[in-house]
């Protein structure tokens, strides 16, 4: 008792003060998903595929693996993990490779590689459409295709985009349009089991206390993600 009641604002006045403002950016804050779908299975070929859509974007991901890794691609402990990620028009340019290497290393921080030695794992995204928040997409679409395809995992993960806006509003998942009337874009990938940042991206400036601000907004939207996870899979199984 005595540490929270340490942490308290000193006076009444101070502490209205400081409800006020979360209400204030609690109600200013676009602080809703846009709507999301899932399928999963649609590909013949792959391990693992699933098509994930959140308002006017959709990805869909392929997992390959684990399959006999060739040439220097072996590695002695655990699985090498590839991304490869496709523009919708287009070949891949710098965005793309830089995507790339955040999708990997989420993917290789949940992924229980040691189990799979020697082996290779490859997992493609192709851009279906970009109404935003893409790179929360893939992470997402990722996610869903490595669960499709059975792999062993230390948990789930999902993709949360927060949108800065001039006015200091915060906006989750941000269409084009507020991408491009932010001030800064974070995108972090949410772990399922005790909610840690497992990657964090960032374009744009802010302050370290807006920082925290969007992963404490991510980590909440986070549960509504998992659910949905969770609704999905259970769709999947049902199916006669």
């Amino acid at each position: 008792m005595g540490e929270r009641a340490a942490a308290l604002p000193d006076s009444r006045g101070q502490w209205e003060a400081a409800v006020l403002r979360e209400a204030k950016m609690a109600a200013s804050s676009g602080c809703c998903l846009r709507p999301f779908s899932c399928e999963l299975g649609l590909l013949s070929r792959p391990d693992g595929s699933a098509a994930f859509m959140q308002g006017d974007t959709s990805v869909l991901a392929a997992l390959y693996g684990p399959a006999e890794a060739k040439g220097n691609r072996e590695l002695p402990e655990r699985a090498a993990l590839e991304v490869v990620l496709r523009p919708k028009v287009g070949l891949p340019g710098v965005g793309e490779r830089s995507r790339e290497q955040l999708l990997r290393r989420t993917c290789e921080a949940v992924v229980l590689g040691g189990l799979h030695p020697r082996c290779s794992l490859s997992l493609g995204l192709q851009v279906l459409s970009d109404g935003g928040s893409l790179l929360s997409c893939c992470l997402n679409a990722a996610c869903m295709g490595l669960l499709d395809a059975g792999l062993p995992l230390a948990s789930l993960f999902c993709g949360v985009a927060c949108a800065l806006l001039p006015d200091g509003s915060l906006v989750l998942d941000p269409s084009t349009r507020q991408e491009q009337e932010a001030r800064a874009v974070l995108t972090f990938a949410i772990d399922s089991t005790e909610r840690k940042v497992l990657m964090a991206s960032t374009k744009g400036t802010c302050s370290m206390e807006e920082m925290q601000q969007c992963i404490a907004a991510a980590q909440s939207a986070a549960d509504t993600i998992f659910q949905f996870y969770r609704d999905s899979i259970r769709r999947r199984y049902s199916k006669s």
